[in-house]
């Protein structure tokens, strides 16, 4: 796979060839939906002081042939590629206000493929909803739904939704109708984490009161516990949710004690709270910085928080939602000392 660089910055390269991506990485198709990613990557990479990479992916389509002589035409690479590439000077040229190093590289390949590859070096990667189809496109849309279960770095999905937030315009009916529905509202300073009691959502807490410093925001750590379904119909007596609750409260309040011992001067709050997970994370999209979801969870009597319910919020959020991979965190290794875990109800 050929990486094309645009504007090169000397410091992603190694022995003349280019190295491979660090630091943010962020996907453009040239749609509005990537353009709000963009610039949420950028002010992302001024965060954390890291550099910014700009990528776009394409593939070749190839075209059947019809009639006696059967056979195969392609497009001209050369006219996609040219596509491509004013693509990405177009991004460069948004966000060269940013005090951040930015590179950018044209990929040939599915660009879901191609951005599985960038996260296996990236500090995490960002991307849109869903982009503008065509021959450049396919980097959103499906990528945004994929992606985040299998990358090996977080992922942050950027809703067109969030424009105004980020200073951007959009025309887009969807957008202005659900801004007509909901009203405007104020962005709170806060990150929220989503949790379940499984060692997925302790590093998604990890991660996101490390974002959460980062926005000098509070941390609101929630577990939402929704109503027990036909699946627990073996459960011989009803469950007492009241005793339920008390019990989560105590162990949330065990794992916030641990949290705080590797980040003293952050302010969290916990939010335990009665109904579906993704209704409730989805929610609080609306009016806060961020919301983080690992990739899946325990599952249970408190959950599916994870998993399918990452998704769930991915595909309603109505702002910027960071799934974190699972992954060792040797700050793990010290959490029972704390007191009671969810993961041991």
């Amino acid at each position: 796979m050929g990486r094309e660089q645009v504007h090169p910055d000397p410091a992603w390269e190694t022995g003349g060839e280019p190295a491979p991506p660090r630091g943010i990485v962020v996907g453009v198709d040239g749609s509005d939906h990537s353009h709000c990613a963009l610039v949420w990557a950028a002010r992302e990479a001024e965060r954390r002081r890291r550099p910014l990479h700009i990528v776009t992916a394409y593939s070749v389509p190839i075209f059947a042939a019809s009639g006696l002589d059967g056979g195969y035409a392609t497009v001209d690479d050369s006219v996609i590629r040219e596509g491509a590439e004013a693509i990405l000077k177009h991004a460069m040229d948004k966000i060269a206000f940013y005090n951040i190093d930015v590179d950018a590289s044209v990929e040939n390949g599915d660009a879901s493929g191609v951005l599985l590859e960038i996260s296996e070096t990236a500090e995490l990667l960002v991307f849109g909803t869903r982009g503008r189809g065509g021959f450049v496109g396919r980097l959103l849309g499906s990528v945004s739904s994929a992606l985040p279960a299998h990358s090996k770095c977080p992922t942050v999905t950027v809703p067109l939704i969030c424009a105004d937030r980020l200073g951007e315009t959009t025309d887009d009916k969807h957008v202005l109708a659900e801004r007509a529905r909901s009203g405007s509202q104020p962005v709170e300073n806060v990150v929220v984490v989503g949790v379940d009691g499984s060692e997925q959502a302790r590093v998604a807490v990890l991660e996101a009161a490390a974002q959460a410093e980062r926005l000098s925001a509070r941390l609101r750590v929630v577990c939402a516990v929704p109503q027990y379904t036909g699946s627990l119909a073996w459960v011989p007596t009803p469950m007492d949710r009241d005793a339920l609750f008390a019990d989560i409260k105590v162990q949330l309040d065990a794992g916030v004690a641990w949290l705080r011992s590797y980040f003293p001067a952050l302010q969290v709050e916990t939010q335990l709270v009665d109904g579906s997970p993704v209704d409730i994370l989805v929610d609080a999209s609306r009016h806060v910085e961020l919301v983080v979801v690992g990739t899946r969870g325990r599952g249970g009597f408190t959950g599916m928080l994870l998993g399918s319910t990452s998704d769930g919020v991915l595909h309603h959020a109505k702002g910027p939602v960071m799934v974190v991979p699972d992954r060792d965190d040797p700050r793990l290794a010290d959490r029972a000392s704390f007191g009671p875990m969810l993961g041991d109800s």
